[in-house]
């Protein structure tokens, strides 16, 4: 019978932080992370033990944990999480309010209560650390230190009794909590890399690797490749062509490999799938057999274009072209080559955390095996590999997506016919391999390199990158070998593709300024290192001004008339407004459908208006807005709603509105009652909602005073699935809130 062999690669990731000059750490993740996705990600599969699958460990991301392990990371976040609050600077306690809420809101934040209080009051300030530091007392600090620490344990380190007693307290938190979790933090991260090392030596993965500093090889051996994979592409001035760059930084992953793990890697995730023949010709040289990439690199390298039908599920005969293992064969270069299914990869990064575990996973078993059929129905072997970030999407689900994996891998384990194998696993046991010649130039994201190169940003930083490299050839010779040595390896980690990832329109972060700033600071020790002064080109930002997620609180009443036409604009002033960026943040592949909303309330109702990017979508979907009202101090919702509707050939077919956990609808497009509900699409999607259908109404600050707990916040959050699956939703993370104010009140505070 022919086998379904799922191939899972899970690439963890993190730029390269540390000022090399100064030992300092610009930005957290990589001990964040480590706290959370990386041990727990790898320790899963001990109740998994037939689940085989594959991690990709960029070698900076490893060096950067023994810094840590070793105690020699000096880290200015981890310094102001463990400082006695009341020993805080004003200064430090600006930083901790600045980076310490950076987290996902609900997942992380939201599932501590008091942070998330503490959270809400930072936003009330306008998330200004400056107005927000004097709503913020030692204990609210000291809190918001242990919080923000223990938020990024992992599932399994929050089960440890003492732990779990610390997550009970939930606030008032002591000096020496606070110690604790420092003293346990730096425990827990001595356990991420021998877990790998453990499960690789007992074979439940396959660790591969990444060129060191994760440049993104293809340019790195020549910038000129931009302009094959996309032509026109404006480049930098000057040409950057280092290939024997490329070739040490592979060397230098495979090395450290087998020194941490006493195994050399026999493939490798090329930073951000990104190929070339010279490229792949390097990595075979250096000893790589095997490398991954997208299946767009294939479809572009065969004339083939991978068409999904609307299910997500490809022809017969493109199926088999992907969902096999190919031998790359040009001159002298031999390599295996698996190419990624971004369809069901995107699902795992951006679909199911929208979704229960347990559906999600029983989707994507199925989606897995449909996908195959058509070559297992010819009596062919079928591998389907899955590639994607092993950290990022996390933050999305639930504990951690926990319940997710382990329902996902249940499947993968019990499912007669299908089985979950390494890489290399898989080569050795498949027979039918396709055959390439040739290869085209391209990464994982459009088959192009044009998030790294070709923008007025990133060709800057190219040619900055470019300055660097020519200063160190000309003046390293006359450098003793530690001055060489240090600048060096500033120009390696400057190769990095995560500086770029941020330059340009595609990405950006809370911390784009961070990520620039350090960039040029890596280009600066390259002078230093060899005893000149930086260019003053290197003192001015590289990123210019760019949009930003955006919302404006409601100013007053409003009393729209819902007709989901769009050029009733005067009749939403006053509204609260959420605009959405529409960029991917870390995490690249977001579908965009949805461009903004407005929301706000008058005396009697919740009034609610969705704008869509361009024109409504053709393919029928579902809108869906969930109302919760809530009282402060209380620690659930005292009503939630969830308003359903449903839009066919551009049209609102159906709608109804019910009670969370209830089946019977309130009132529907079939059955609309009062008419208290109303809603229309024409241009845009607009709704009324009763607010007494939310046990809610508006109180003045005088009533608040004199009765127990009133309403005071109704909380909104529209998405929209296809499918049966959520593809869009506004905002990504957290709610809108609108306040329950008098009209009077909200004309005095604005």
């Amino acid at each position: 019978m022919p086998v379904l062999r799922v191939v899972l690669l899970w690439h963890q990731h993190q730029p390269f932080y540390k000022n090399l000059v100064t030992g300092e750490y610009r930005l957290p993740w990589v001990r964040l992370h480590a706290l959370k996705d990386y041990y727990g990600m790898v320790k899963l599969l001990d109740e998994f033990p037939q689940v085989h699958q594959n991690f990709n460990l960029v070698p900076s991301l490893i060096t950067q944990i023994q810094d840590y392990v070793a105690g020699t990371a000096q880290d200015p976040f981890l310094y102001v999480a463990a400082r006695p609050a009341r020993d805080l600077s004003p200064e430090e306690r600006r930083f901790a309010l600045q980076y310490l809420f950076q987290a996902n809101p609900a997942n992380l934040i939201g599932r501590y209560p008091r942070y998330r209080q503490l959270w809400e009051r930072f936003r009330s300030a306008g998330d200004s650390p400056e107005r927000a530091e004097k709503f913020f007392q030692a204990q609210d600090l000291t809190d918001l230190q242990v919080l923000s620490q223990l938020a990024w344990f992992d599932e399994f380190f929050l089960q440890d009794r003492d732990v779990a007693e610390l997550v009970r307290k939930e606030q008032n938190y002591s000096l020496e909590d606070q110690r604790f979790v420092i003293k346990r933090e730096r425990e827990v991260l001595g356990q991420v890399l021998p877990a790998y090392a453990a499960a690789a030596q007992k074979n439940f993965i396959e660790i591969s690797t990444s060129p060191f500093y994760h440049p993104i090889l293809p340019l790195l051996c020549d910038t000129n490749i931009g302009a094959v994979s996309s032509p026109g592409l404006p480049l930098p001035q000057n040409r950057f062509r280092h290939p024997e760059d490329a070739r040490d930084q592979i060397l230098r992953g495979l090395d450290l490999h087998e020194n941490v793990f006493g195994i050399r890697p026999k493939g490798m995730w090329p930073s951000e799938g990104s190929v070339s023949e010279e490229a792949i010709a390097i990595a075979h040289d250096s000893g790589v057999r095997w490398m991954a990439t997208d299946e767009g690199i294939l479809g572009r390298s065969t004339g083939l274009f991978f068409a999904r039908d609307g299910e997500g599920r490809l022809p017969g005969h493109l199926a088999e072209k992907l969902y096999t293992i190919y031998r790359y064969e040009n001159n002298s270069t031999s390599m295996h080559l698996v190419f990624r299914d971004h369809t069901i990869s995107d699902l795992i990064g951006f679909v199911y955390s929208g979704m229960p575990a347990q559906e999600a996973a029983q989707h994507l078993i199925q989606n897995i095996q449909r996908a195959a059929q058509p070559v297992l129905d010819k009596g062919q072997d079928a591998v389907v590999p899955i590639i994607l970030d092993g950290e990022n999407a996390w933050e999305y689900y639930p504990k951690s997506g926990r319940d997710f994996l382990r329902r996902f891998y249940e499947g993968l384990q019990n499912t007669s016919g299908m089985e979950a194998a390494t890489i290399s696993e898989a080569i050795a046991r498949h027979r039918n391999f396709g055959h390439l010649g040739s290869i085209f130039p391209g990464s994982w994201i459009s088959a192009n390199f044009n998030v790294w190169i070709g923008s007025p940003e990133d060709n800057r930083s190219w040619d900055y990158l470019h300055q660097a490299r020519s200063f160190y050839e000309q003046n390293a010779p006359r450098a003793t070998e530690a001055q060489r040595k240090l600048a060096y390896e500033e120009l390696l980690i400057a190769e990095g593709s995560d500086w770029n990832w941020w330059y340009g329109p595609e990405h950006h972060s809370a911390n784009d300024r961070d990520f620039d700033e350090l960039y040029r600071k890596h280009l600066s020790n390259v002078y230093q290192a060899l005893g000149s002064t930086p260019p003053d080109s290197l003192a001015q930002p590289i990123s210019g001004i760019v949009a930003r997620p955006s919302f404006t609180p409601q100013t007053a009443y409003i009393h729209p008339h819902i007709t989901g036409d769009m050029i009733r604009y005067f009749e939403w002033m006053g509204s609260a407004v959420y605009t959405a960026d529409h960029r991917a943040g870390a995490m690249h592949g977001k579908q965009f459908l949805l461009d903004s909303v407005h929301a706000g309330i008058d005396q009697t109702n919740v009034y609610g208006r969705l704008d869509f990017i361009g024109k409504i979508p053709e393919m029928q979907f579902e809108i869906v807005v969930n109302l919760e009202s809530w009282a402060d101090g209380e620690s659930r919702p005292r009503r939630a709603l969830r308003l359903d509707a449903v839009v066919r050939d551009r049209k609102l077919a159906e709608w109804k509105v019910r009670a969370v956990g209830e089946d019977v609808a309130l009132e529907s497009s079939d059955k609309p009652g009062a008419g208290a509900v109303r809603a229309a699409l024409a241009r845009n999607f607009e709704f009324r909602v009763p607010l007494a259908w939310l046990s809610a109404a508006p109180v003045s600050s005088s009533a608040k005073a004199d009765k127990s707990p009133a309403t005071t916040r109704i909380r909104l959050r529209f998405s929209l699935w296809q499918n049966r699956l959520p593809v869009d939703a506004l905002p990504l993370e957290g709610w809108i809130e609108l306040h329950l104010l008098e009209e009077g009140e909200f004309m005095s505070m604005y």
